[in-house]
């Protein structure tokens, strides 16, 4: 008997094939280092890096120059913690009830968004590393009040042997730098900056590094456009395109007449034409939603996704596509030079950001570059 046969790891045997550039990643940061500057630049890397893939994408902002790290839950920051031995790891969501220990063992510094948990914080035994002071500045979401920030001020007893890295908080309408609530929120920050006056600052994500210098102060804690993602106040290009995303095309339907496409019946073609099926849907992340409002493109040529996104599968009407490009086997651009993630998040009407975090784990990845920036 001959030897099995082996198939392999990629897109043969995957209905979609993810790229996703690390060395743009790491030029991403560098610009907004240098934005930011002289201010030091973070990297959020919550949701598994937004989807990308933690521990690769992390190790290509520390090539870069990344010292510090915001997630959200403190089992990515025990994640993290494991590929990255010496960087500054903050967790998001505060600390949970008895989770001090694990913080510890892990070398991780809680973002604090209550005085009962900087209570749990003060009373753990033992060595403790610096925290974050989260104030709520206007957008009612985790974090302490102006009243708490006086109540520290006035009983220092508070803050007795804790370390304060930062005071931060999170702007709510960066991506409208008309929006008057950037403006109202700077203003109560500077107030609290006041209160704390030898506590260094954090305030602003991507959007807020791109409002100027009057946001920046002391750490900035870029997330979406490490990712390649552009937000309203940028050009669409103002990033490097981190992802690319490819399916492959499984059959072409020659349709004669009129007739209806998917499930519901929700799309009806004109006429003659051919219809694209390609092995992707919504458990891979491609969202339902896109059905009859998004797009792919082979070869360029941009084709409408026509009736609903299945689990499984969507379809696309390739009708003023060259023939020749659409064969079973062809691959079609959902994500790339052609289509843009923004594009593919208005079709969704979402944003870039959950496009990313939903991406799911059926795909064939690969990674190029590392980070260096060397070819």
């Amino acid at each position: 008997m001959g030897k099995p046969h082996s198939l392999q790891s990629d897109a043969a045997v995957h209905g979609a094939r993810l790229v996703i550039d690390l060395d743009a990643i790491a030029a991403n940061y560098r610009k907004l280092a240098a934005m930011a500057a002289p201010a030091r630049a973070a990297a959020a890397v919550k949701a598994d890096a937004y989807g990308l893939g933690l521990a690769p994408v992390a190790r290509s902002l520390a090539k870069a120059g990344c010292e510090t790290f915001f997630v959200a839950h403190f089992s990515e920051g025990a994640a993290l913690r494991a590929i990255l031995k010496k960087a500054r790891i903050y967790v998001l969501h505060g600390l949970p009830a008895d989770a001090a220990q694990f913080y510890m063992a892990h070398a991780l510094s809680p973002v604090l968004n209550s005085l009962p948990e900087l209570a749990a914080w003060r009373g753990v035994n033992g060595p403790q590393g610096g925290v974050i002071l989260n104030f709520d500045t206007g957008m009612s979401r985790l974090g302490m009040s102006a009243h708490d920030a006086a109540q520290l001020v006035s009983e220092p007893g508070l803050l007795a042997g804790v370390t304060v890295d930062y005071i931060m908080s999170h702007l709510s309408c960066a991506d409208d730098p008309a929006h008057p609530l950037n403006v109202r929120q700077n203003a109560a920050f500077q107030r609290l900056r006041a209160l704390f006056p030898h506590a260094p600052a954090s305030l602003a994500n991507t959007a807020g590094v791109l409002l100027g210098a009057d946001y920046h102060h002391d750490l900035v804690r870029p997330g979406i456009g490490l990712f390649g993602g552009s937000l309203s106040n940028v050009d669409a290009g103002a990033f490097q395109r981190v992802v690319a995303l490819y399916a492959k095309i499984l059959q072409i339907q020659d349709v004669d007449r009129q007739d209806y496409v998917g499930y519901g019946a929700t799309f009806c073609t004109d006429g003659p034409g051919r219809i694209a099926v390609a092995g992707i849907g919504y458990a891979d992340g491609y969202m339902r939603a896109l059905g009859n409002s998004g797009f792919g493109a082979i070869g360029g040529h941009r084709a409408p996704c026509v009736g609903r996104v299945s689990m499984d599968l969507c379809t696309f009407d390739v009708t003023a596509v060259p023939a020749h490009l659409c064969v079973p086997g062809a691959e079609i651009e959902l994500i790339g030079p052609n289509v843009n993630i923004d594009e593919v998040a208005a079709g969704a009407n979402t944003l870039g950001y959950e496009i990313l975090t939903r991406l799911g784990s059926r795909f064939a990845r690969s990674y190029h570059g590392d980070g260096s920036g060397k070819p």
